[in-house]
């Protein structure tokens, strides 16, 4: 499935599905979603709405969203919107518990950065604050030295404690495309860096256009993954190369703290970010960015 969180009308936030070029809205059915006992025994705040809802739900959720899609398909009773025409796009998860993000996670990336490969995971944050949807406008008042990144963002579905490698893809809801935009002044200019303030400030985190469950990707480590700036390529990799794959970052992750339903992993950039490029490349206002993922979609965004 393609799950979308959306504006409609009087720009109130929904959450649908994408089947064709229409979306069902399914904002009734997942607010009516019961959560297992086991999340209420955490303690954890859960929205009373939303695709976070839905994958606190956990697959009893995602199956009751099937079932009611299989059920209703062919009723004229269902509401359906045209996709763009009538729908503008949120982020598929506008606020997420968590946001981690994995640095110089491919050789070729590490290589222009002048750092040898790492032997463990190079862990940062993003925290959620930063998070915009497709067609934001990105606003960097006062950066200098404003970046890209283009990232298969892993969302997780369950509960996940020191998982090994081999379950960890279980744990999985689905991906997204996310751009880690970063202020570099702060990442390289200073001492010591402020990694996580240059990756954290408004709008520094487009993600979407939607949640790709998991059962939709054969193979999330076989995903070619692209970035344009008006047009022209910057980036283009592969998931294969990933240093550490994603079963592996959930495996470390969830050794040292719970990953939640709803966190997002960034799973680092192949190369080409303009930081790294002679002269650099820096975003600047009336910039367009394009980052394009086989099997998930395009997200684009502008530069104000």
């Amino acid at each position: 499935m393609r799950l979308i969180t959306y504006h409609s009308g009087e720009g109130d936030l929904h959450a649908g599905v994408v089947l064709g070029e229409r979306v069902v809205d399914l904002t009734r059915v997942i607010a009516d979603l019961p959560l297992p006992a086991s999340t209420a025994a955490r303690g954890v705040s859960v929205p009373a709405g939303g695709l976070l809802h839905l994958l606190y739900a956990g697959a009893g959720g995602l199956a009751s969203v099937r079932r009611f899609l299989d059920e209703t398909s062919q009723s004229t009773a269902l509401t359906w919107q045209p996709l763009l025409r009538d729908v503008r796009l949120a982020a598929p998860l506008p606020r997420p518990g968590k946001i981690i993000g994995i640095g110089r996670n491919y050789a070729e990336h590490a290589k222009e950065t002048g750092a040898s490969l790492s032997e463990r995971p190079r862990i940062f944050a993003k925290l959620p604050s930063s998070v915009v949807g497709p067609g934001a406008i990105v606003r960097a008042r006062h950066v200098t030295k404003l970046d890209l990144e283009a990232e298969l963002a892993v969302v997780i579905g369950a509960f996940a404690v020191d998982v090994p490698a081999a379950d960890a893809l279980r744990y999985v809801a689905g991906y997204t495309a996310l751009n880690d935009v970063s202020a570099r002044e702060f990442q390289f200019d200073v001492t010591p860096a402020q990694t996580s303030f240059a990756k954290s400030m408004d709008g520094f985190c487009p993600m979407g256009p939607w949640l790709v469950t998991a059962e939709e990707i054969r193979d999330p480590q076989t995903l070619e993954i692209r970035s344009f700036l008006n047009d022209k390529l910057m980036q283009q990799g592969s998931t294969r190369d990933m240093l550490f794959p994603i079963a592996v970052l959930i495996e470390y992750l969830s050794r040292y703290m719970t990953l939640e339903p709803g966190d997002v992993i960034a799973t680092g950039t192949p190369s080409g970010s303009g930081a790294f490029r002679k002269p650099p490349v820096w975003l600047k206002a009336g910039d367009r960015v394009r980052i394009e993922i086989d099997d998930i979609g395009t997200l684009e965004h502008g530069i104000g």
